[in-house]
C-alpha cells in the first residue's frame, strides 16, 4: 500500500539532544560527541542499507566524513540552547525495489537539499524484523547553519536595523538600536517545507506512473484533501523503539486507539451504506 509519510523536525540542545547522537543512530555506526564528551554507539543496528554525505560544491570535502561533519557543527554552535540540524523521517515505498527507493532519495537530497546549498547526511533503513516502522524510509540531517561560499561557516541571521518614518534609529529602553532577526535562508520558511512535500509525492507519483502501477500518493492533510479521517501523530525512532521492546508509549497507545476508531467509523459507514441500499431497493419494489 502506497505511503505518503514526510516528517521534519529540529535537532536542538534545548531539548537535550546531540547531533552527533543523532547522526550514529541514523547511521548505524559509532560516533564521539566532542561537546558532550560521549561515545554513541549503534553499530549494532539493523536495517541501514545506504549511508551517503551529500555536499554542495562550495563546502570542503572534510565534511564527507561523518565524525568530522557532526563535530563541526556543534563546535560552530555556542549557544547552550542552540539548534543544530534539520531532521527529515520521510517513507519510501514498498511497492518499489531497494534499488528504486535508494535512487529516489538519493534524487529527492541532490535536487531539493544540496541544490539549495545545504549538507545532507541520508541513511536509508529497511523495515526492521523487532516489530519497527514497517515500510523502508529514510533520514537526512542538514545543518541549519549554511556554509559560506568560501567554505567557512555562515550566520543563520542577520540584523535587519529598524527605523522611524524619519529615518531616525528606533531605540529600545536601554538606548540601544532595534532590529528584526531575519534568516539567511529560506530553509525554514512553511513554504519551503511545502515545495519539499509536494516534490517528494511528485517523484514518487512519476515513478508508480513509469512501473504502470495505479497508486498515487498526496502531500497534503487529509483535511486539505477533504478526506474525513483521523490522523495519527508522528512517533519517532525512539518511541518505536520502546513499542518494539513492549514498553507501552503514550504516542504508540494513541495511535492504537486513532487506527481502531478508524476501522470502527469504516465499518459504521459500510453498514450505513448496505442499509441505504436496502432500503432504495424495498421502495424501487
Amino acid at each position: 500500500m502506497a505511503l505518503y509519510h514526510f516528517h521534519v523536525t529540529q535537532i536542538k540542545r534545548s531539548a537535550g539532544q546531540s547531533v552527533t547522537a543523532a547522526a550514529a543512530y541514523r547511521a548505524g555506526e559509532r560516533l564521539h560527541s566532542e561537546y558532550y564528551g560521549t561515545d554513541s554507539d549503534y553499530t549494532r543496528k539493523s536495517g541501514v542499507v545506504h549511508r551517503e554525505i551529500f555536499l554542495p560544491n562550495h563546502a570542503s570535502q572534510i565534511y564527507a566524513d561523518r565524525q568530522t561533519l557532526w563535530d563541526a557543527v556543534e563546535a560552530a554552535e555556542r549557544g547552550k540552547k542552540a539548534q543544530l540540524a534539520y531532521s527529515f523521517d520521510i517513507a519510501l515505498q514498498n511497492e518499489f525495489s531497494l534499488e528504486e527507493n535508494i535512487a529516489l532519495a538519493r534524487r529527492f537530497v541532490s535536487e531539493q537539499l544540496v541544490a539549495r546549498g545545504m549538507i545532507a547526511d541520508l541513511a536509508v533503513h529497511m523495515p526492521d524484523k523487532d516489530g519497527g516502522i514497517e515500510n523502508p524510509h529514510f533520514h537526512v540531517l542538514c545543518p541549519i547553519r549554511p556554509i559560506n561560499k568560501d567554505g567557512t561557516w555562515g550566520a543563520k541571521q542577520r540584523r535587519e536595523y529598524l527605523f522611524d518614518e524619519n529615518s531616525n534609529p528606533l531605540l529600545d529602553d536601554a538606548g540601544h538600536q532595534k532590529f528584526n532577526a531575519v534568516p539567511t535562508t529560506d530553509w525554514g520558511k512553511p513554504e519551503t517545507l511545502e515545495a519539499w512535500r509536494q516534490a517528494w509525492a511528485e517523484m514518487c507519483n512519476q515513478k508508480f506512473v513509469e512501473k504502470g502501477l495505479t497508486q498515487e500518493i498526496d502531500h497534503r492533510s487529509y483535511e486539505r484533501q477533504g478526506i474525513d479521517q483521523i490522523p495519527t501523530v508522528h512517533e519517532g525512532p525512539a518511541v518505536r523503539q520502546m513499542e518494539a521492546r513492549g514498553i507501552t508509549t503514550e504516542k504508540g497507545s494513541l495511535n492504537r486507539w486513532i487506527r481502531k476508531t478508524r476501522r470502527m467509523i469504516a465499518d459504521l459507514k459500510a453498514g450505513i451504506r448496505a442499509l441505504l441500499e436496502a432500503l432504495a431497493e424495498i421502495r424501487s419494489e
